[in-house]
């Protein structure tokens, strides 16, 4: 009878079997060949920019860039390769939008993307020579980081965003704080991302002409989603006590800031701007400085009482800084709203200034208030 073959044998076999299983195939000319990557947005040396998109179905490429004449046709080439080259481009922090058969959409080859609710814009980020306010520039900077808290006034998850100056971790002193807000369409890390704000503060303070503070960044979207007609009331209510219970007291427990109203301010950008004027006026012993930006501003019974209490409010707020440019859809409310405070006597600076709604105003307007904070 013949013996069984030893287990090392099988083994050997098995080994074998599997060795000729692993070889790779050496006919590799049926195999699809990955497309390199595209590179887009490609910036010359003379800030002319490239863009590229890999669409092999599509009809029209669109670029749409918020620079001047910032929209172009792509045109389609090899590897179903749409491309344009504009510009140049001036030196700024842009938004920009493919537009494929109508459809707008990100830049599938850029990871510079704006955060909004509903993502659809890149970045295309030109630094200025000399650099601008919103540059990164050689110069001590601070740390952004990002937070999940319990929101126990709204009963649920909510993020936000804290930026801490150059030296705040070897210092031991308390700072203030500025409280931060976005627009309709954004969301908490729109500000760093987009806006720059962390830049911003590092070259005034390095430069001298802002105090080291604190920068915190809520979601402005606090009402429940899918809310009513009010929703822009009733989302401010809600972001009033999410405000007030929640972040505060997370920052405060959580940071070395400032806990009087001398050491925080409240500001904001569109949608944000009404909350900050809103929540500001109506809580000057929580904010002695208030700021709106091209801002949706209150409704006149939400802050009437405040108003009328004008010697108290007068004496708490250090500053109400509102600033508009010529043209925003929102100039006409913003000048009644400041006609409203002129006959009320609440001592407030008013900026009329050049420039419609977008980031590159709100950018500059940042860079003029926060100097004067603190």
């Amino acid at each position: 009878m013949m013996k069984p073959p030893s287990i090392l044998v099988v083994g050997l076999f098995a080994l074998a079997g599997l060795d000729s299983i692993a070889q790779p195939a050496t006919n590799t000319a049926a195999r699809p060949q990955r497309p390199p990557p595209l590179r887009s947005p490609e910036i010359s040396a003379d800030r002319q920019v490239t863009f590229r998109m890999r669409a092999a179905k599509a009809t029209e490429v669109v670029v749409a860039g918020q620079w001047p004449d910032g929209r172009a046709p792509l045109t389609k080439g090899d590897n179903d390769v749409w491309s344009v080259t504009v510009g140049p481009v001036a030196p700024g922090v842009w938004e920009y939008s493919f537009q494929v058969d109508g459809l707008s959409m990100i830049d599938p080859a850029n990871p510079a993307i704006k955060p909004m609710r509903e993502p659809r814009t890149s970045i295309l980020h030109l630094p200025g020579d000399p650099p601008a306010a919103h540059d990164f520039q050689d110069v001590p900077h601070g740390v952004v980081r990002q937070h999940t808290y319990r929101s126990k006034s709204l009963d649920r998850l909510r993020e936000l965003v804290v930026y801490t100056p150059p030296g705040y971790e070897k210092s031991r002193t308390r700072f203030p704080t500025l409280y931060l807000q976005h627009g309709n369409g954004d969301n908490q890390a729109t500000w760093t991302t987009h806006g720059k704000a962390h830049w911003i503060l590092d070259n005034l303070i390095a430069q001298g002409r802002a105090k080291p503070m604190l920068i915190v960044m809520m979601d402005g979207h606090a009402a429940p989603p899918g809310d009513p007609a009010n929703r822009f009331a009733n989302n401010t209510v809600a972001f009033e006590h999410d405000l007030l219970a929640d972040v505060i007291p997370f920052v405060e427990a959580n940071y070395r800031v400032k806990t009087t109203a001398a050491g925080r301010a409240l500001a904001g950008l569109s949608m944000g701007g009404g909350q900050a004027l809103t929540v500001g006026l109506n809580h000057a012993d929580s904010f002695a400085w208030v700021g709106g930006f091209s801002s949706g501003v209150p409704a006149s019974e939400t802050v009437a009482a405040a108003l009328e209490a004008k010697a108290g409010l007068n004496r708490k707020l250090k500053l109400l800084w509102i600033a508009c440019g010529k043209d925003v859809f929102l100039l006409q409310r913003n000048e009644e709203f400041i006609a409203r405070l002129r006959e009320k006597n609440v001592k407030h600076q008013w900026e009329l200034t050049p420039g419609n709604h977008s980031w590159p105003v709100w950018r500059t307007y940042l860079a003029e208030f926060a100097p004067k904070l603190f």
